[in-house]
């Protein structure tokens, strides 16, 4: 194995000075996420080497290696199987990543998924389970937690800039996709819920707490592909404090979340999906002052790419990230079964 062994990190006060020591990593998938995102953030974290890409074509594998400097693999089994990687990120469409995830785990492979790590509430305690007895991390990437605006938002509210945080409203959505896209295909895990209402629900939990039910939704099934094209959700804290979820793929684009208390609001526009050159802008609106302030840029995919490789170099916490995704996946099911679309039910249209 190339460089310090992530698997179990070591201990010793020593080896925590050595230069080299990095995380393997490998993708599995060359997934449009992957290519504009992921893969350049490992390719530039110094404490990540990239290994190896794999694609179920060798040509797609190849070219996705030239551009980031790694080996191309053909098969996602091949991958796994390599004794020179540590832990692997996979970007394939969700109704996949139960399958993969899992055989990455049992390979030895620490895991970071793209949203949602998986379909369903089953899935995720079987992964979680078995990332567990391995002593392996589990972690969903949701990058936009790890943007600077969302800390600038915290410490505000720390402050009582808004007094009490009563009400949150979340919503992401943006215009129709094209005909192929794998988004409109109910067996891949297609759907607005899984593309664009995950984030609202991270959200949630995020500014509402990880104790956030679901109290009623919808979702606007589209006939023809089966998949939800957008929905709404209700969610609330044991306190009482709400929030209303929006999300879509049959509208103009919208990513925002505005925090709403006892004495003022706080909105940002570009909550989950601010590019790294943005300069993000928070608006603060109290009785007799209304504020913007221009952030500075941040890049979320970078910084969570770096807390996985320190998370599993450090042995740091991986109770953590595995709890957010038994949540995320639990606030999912619900949503969808609010709507009257849950597992085993029909769709609503």
């Amino acid at each position: 194995m190339t460089g310090t062994s992530a698997r179990f990190p070591p201990q010793s006060e020593e080896s925590e000075t050595v230069p080299d020591r990095v995380l393997n990593i490998g993708v599995v998938g060359c997934a449009a996420i992957a290519r504009r995102a992921v893969i350049p953030a490992l390719a530039a974290e110094p404490s990540v080497r990239l290994v190896a890409v794999a694609s179920r074509s060798r040509g797609k594998a190849e070219a996705v290696a030239r551009r980031f400097g790694c080996e191309a693999v053909t098969g996602y089994a091949d991958l796994l199987a390599r004794d020179d990687i540590d832990a692997v990120y996979v970007p394939l469409p969700p109704a996949l990543h139960a399958e993969w995830v899992a055989r990455a785990l049992a390979a030895g492979k620490h895991v970071l998924a793209e949203k949602p790590c998986v379909t369903d509430l089953a899935q995720a305690a079987e992964l979680v389970a078995a990332a567990h007895d391995a002593g392996l991390l589990l972690m969903e990437n949701f990058a936009f937690l790890h943007h600077g605006q969302h800390d600038a938002v915290r410490a505000l509210v720390e402050a009582g800039a808004i007094g009490e945080p009563r009400h949150l409203n979340a919503e992401f959505a943006f215009p129709p996709l094209p005909v192929g896209d794998i988004r409109h295909t109910r067996a891949l895990g297609g759907g607005a819920l899984f593309d664009a209402g995950v984030y609202t629900l991270r959200a949630a939990t995020a500014y509402l707490g990880p104790e956030v039910t679901v109290h009623g939704a919808v979702l606007r099934v589209d006939p023809d592909t089966g998949v939800d094209m957008a929905g709404a959700a209700l969610v609330a804290d044991q306190d009482g404090r709400t929030g209303q979820l929006t999300f879509g793929f049959d509208r103009s684009y919208r990513c925002a979340c505005t925090l709403w208390g006892s004495e003022g609001s706080i909105t940002l526009d570009r909550a989950f999906t601010a590019p790294p050159t943005l300069r993000p802008v928070l608006r603060l609106v109290r009785q007799d002052h209304v504020e913007e302030r221009t952030l500075p840029a941040g890049h979320q995919f970078a910084a969570l790419v770096a807390l996985f490789a320190r998370t599993v170099l450090d042995g740091g916490d991986f109770e953590g990230p595995a709890q957010a995704v038994l949540r995320q996946a639990a606030l999912v099911d619900a949503v969808r079964e609010a709507a009257g679309s849950g597992p085993g039910r029909g769709a609503i249209y």
